[in-house]
């Protein structure tokens, strides 16, 4: 072996044994946060808990799963928004949707799709969720404001 040959193999052998410690010693630090207390998935008592020492301007969450298909019960003020403005938490099939009435017009303020759904369509106060397995599967809605409050109607063509 000549000495270029032999300092190549030597520069190789080096940035490999470099690169192998740096590794390991990333991993070290990433390991040790997740790992960590403060990461550690919280019980439904710790959460209730949380929850309660909220403060009471901030909107409710739902207690029931997103794949219901009639509206969640849950009703707040929205947070920064006018005294009028009435928002509500509404599930589907295809997912859940934050909606509110403002001076008797409803509009749709955020869409979360159910696991196996993706978020397809969303105008004003119309949406849409669709199967990511099956693109023929479609929940279509509308939301309209039905005594000052948010509510779902179905719309045409959609399977909800």
């Amino acid at each position: 072996m000549n000495r270029r040959t032999l300092l190549v193999t030597a520069g190789w052998a080096g940035a490999a044994v470099l690169a192998v410690l740096v590794g390991i010693a990333m991993i070290g630090d990433i390991g040790a946060d997740l790992t960590d207390a403060g990461s550690r998935p919280r019980t439904e008592a710790q959460v209730a808990r949380e929850l309660a020492s909220l403060p009471s301007a901030a909107p409710s969450v739902p207690s029931a799963s997103p794949a219901r298909s009639r509206p969640a019960p849950s009703v707040s003020q929205a947070t920064g928004a006018s005294p009028a403005a009435v928002s509500r938490t509404l599930a589907t099939r295809g997912g859940t949707v934050v909606a509110r009435c403002v001076a008797g017009r409803s509009q749709i303020v955020t869409m979360s799709p159910a696991p196996g759904f993706s978020l397809h369509e969303q105008d004003g106060n119309e949406g849409e969720f669709r199967s990511t397995s099956d693109n023929h599967d479609r929940v279509k809605f509308e939301v309209v404001c039905s005594s000052g409050r948010p509510a779902l109607a179905a719309h045409g063509g959609g399977d909800d």
